[in-house]
């Protein structure tokens, strides 16, 4: 018979902390321990096999019911590596728009950056830009204000659109807004 661990120990060995052993237990990925007679839970090498499994998914970015069909699979002495194959594949390809779209909020984030002259001065290219309203604007497209006279005198940002009448009043409301918040909040 193997040694069984407490959870600290079965954490350790896992290489997860205790709070997620007891979440994949909540969630169904990992079966509810044996208990001690003073009610620890207890964990096995079968337990820690399945808590090492899971933490190697996680770091590849698989998500809980994907790991659980894994889990499935693995268990499954009757499985086919197609089926294997195939949730693997279908990961890939949400990974590899996640990074599309990744690459493609760095390139509009990276321009953000260079529209902000970054002084000591109020303006800020960065926040006019996250208040301005674009429903036409297609998705993940980048409509970017005008910068600031002075990051516009260094040459940063210069080949940004300029920003309609719509955004200069949307960010006034919201000016007005956030002043009645300050005001509401400094009241009580």
């Amino acid at each position: 018979m193997t040694a069984l661990m407490n959870i600290g120990d079965a954490a350790k060995a896992a290489g997860v902390s205790a709070k997620m052993i007891r979440h994949y237990e909540q969630t169904g990925l990992l079966p509810e321990a044996e208990r001690s007679e003073s009610g620890y839970r207890l964990y096995s090498e079968r337990e820690i096999s399945v808590l090492r499994f899971i933490r190697q998914s996680r770091r590849l970015g698989f998500s809980m019911p994907q790991i659980a069909e894994l889990i499935g699979q693995w268990g499954d002495s009757h499985r086919s590596s197609r089926q294997v194959k195939a949730i693997a594949e279908r990961h890939l390809v949400d990974l590899e728009e996640k990074l599309k779209e990744i690459v493609e909020m760095k390139s509009a984030l990276e321009q953000l950056v260079l529209a902000c002259a970054g002084d000591d001065h109020a303006d800020c290219a960065i926040l006019d830009n996250l208040a301005r309203e674009s429903p036409s604007a297609p998705k993940h497209s980048a409509s970017f204000v005008k910068p600031s006279r002075r990051s516009a005198k260094s040459g940063a940002g210069a080949h940004l659109a300029p920003a309609g009448p719509a955004a200069a009043s949307s960010h006034l409301d919201l000016m007005t807004w956030m002043r009645g918040v300050h005001i509401h909040r400094g009241g009580h």
